[in-house]
């Protein structure tokens, strides 16, 4: 025999736990889809003074300077929050630098906008494009960089192109002439990994060498002197590199080990050596292995840790090492005690860097609302930048 009673108040406790658990799912589905739509970002760009991220969705983001169009949105208004590039969700990838933005679809085709007055865009003219706009109708690109006022993308054959200012032979052409449209760098097919800085151009090769294109007046290129370069050069005879990060005057490598290696200009410790002299060759920077990435604009350098660590030295009168205070650095110096950094990217006074659950955060300096917080005040630490449909 049962209780009527006591089974109608068990039937509704079940519908009530059952209600909960769907009001659960539901708030964990909406808590979802907000971070899919734009609250969660896997890869950032930073510009001179202006910032991209690219959405899980394949979304894209832009903020910040926006004299030249650099953001993409068809007017040349600042953003000081994060505003999306048109409706598309296939991007793929995007550079910045100086003044201009590239980036990647899903289906290989690549795109450019913002100043263009040495033809960096590669559209085949000097006009400046305040919309994506698509550079030729190849569909095989497989990466893009972006230098002050050139650009370089590699193919998914392995050959790599360049366009843009030539004036400090960094194109790989054989001269001085600017080109307006992609024009093929030399006749290899073998490239893995490319980086653009103000006047140089660094790759690495399939075999782990790595070479430079760049004139050479202040020893920069790495090759341990100061004659003029224009053509490739080989940096060292090793063969275990696995990336480069090429800044206005200084460069840094990361090799197969895991070490981090560095050269050029130092006047503001952003070699992380310890020292402020100049480096002409590369140079070992400490003892660890376990760098993941590093990034460089200016003079201020910041690197992920294979552990989720994020480490910082060089220039900080805006506080773009993010260390709470405006003290330069000799040495690489932990921000924070984070371990679920993802990625980095840095411009000339400001830093954006991404966390493992998508989060995007910003610092330093912040005049055209570059770090997208929705004022123009400098930070001295990460601080967290609101996803879009938050507000």
């Amino acid at each position: 025999m049962t209780d009527g009673g006591s089974e109608h108040g068990l039937d509704i406790a079940r519908r009530s736990v059952g209600l909960e658990r769907a009001a659960g799912l539901v708030q964990r589905g909406l808590e979802l889809a907000r971070a899919i739509s734009g609250g969660a970002f896997v890869s950032v760009a930073a510009g001179h003074a202006h910032s991209l991220a690219l959405g899980r969705d394949g979304s894209l983001w832009a903020w910040g300077n926006n004299e030249r169009g650099q953001l993409g949105l068809g007017d040349k208004k600042h953003r000081d929050r994060p505003a999306r590039v048109g409706g598309d969700s296939d991007w793929a990838a995007v550079a910045a630098h100086y003044e201009h933005t590239l980036a990647l679809r899903r289906d290989g085709s690549l795109w450019g906008w913002g100043l263009n007055w040495r033809g960096q865009l590669g559209l085949g003219d000097r006009d400046p494009r305040d919309r994506p706009a698509r550079i030729g109708r190849d569909g095989d690109w497989a990466a893009v960089a972006a230098g002050h006022e050139h650009t370089l993308a590699l193919k998914r054959d392995g050959t790599l192109w360049a366009w843009g200012d030539n004036y400090h032979p960094r194109l790989w052409l054989g001269d001085r002439h600017d080109r307006d449209r992609p024009a093929r760098f030399g006749g290899d097919s073998d490239w893995a990994a490319v980086a653009a800085g103000f006047s140089s151009t660094f790759v690495v090769k399939r075999d782990g060498s790595l070479w430079v294109c760049e004139d050479n007046l202040y020893g920069p290129l790495g090759t341990g002197d100061a004659e003029h370069g224009g053509l490739p050069i080989r940096i060292s005879r090793d063969s275990d590199w696995a990336t480069v990060a090429a800044g206005l005057v200084s460069r840094f490598a990361l090799k197969r080990d895991g070490s981090l290696w560095g050269w050029g200009d130092n006047r503001y410790g952003q070699l992380g050596s310890g020292d402020k002299d100049d480096r002409r060759s590369p140079t070992r920077i400490g003892g660890d292995r376990g760098w993941a990435a590093v990034a460089i604009d200016m003079f201020v350098t910041l690197a992920l840790k294979r552990d989720g660590s994020l480490w910082g030295w060089g220039e900080n009168n805006h506080g773009q090492l993010g260390l709470g205070d405006t003290s330069l650095r000799l040495r690489p110096t932990r921000i924070g005690g984070d371990s679920d950094w993802t990625a980095v990217a840095v411009g000339a006074a400001h830093a954006l860097a991404l966390k493992r659950d998508g989060s995007l955060w910003g610092w330093g300096f912040n005049y055209n609302g570059q770090l997208g917080l929705g004022d123009a005040e400098d930070r001295r630490k990460p601080t967290r930048v609101p996803p879009p449909n938050s507000r």
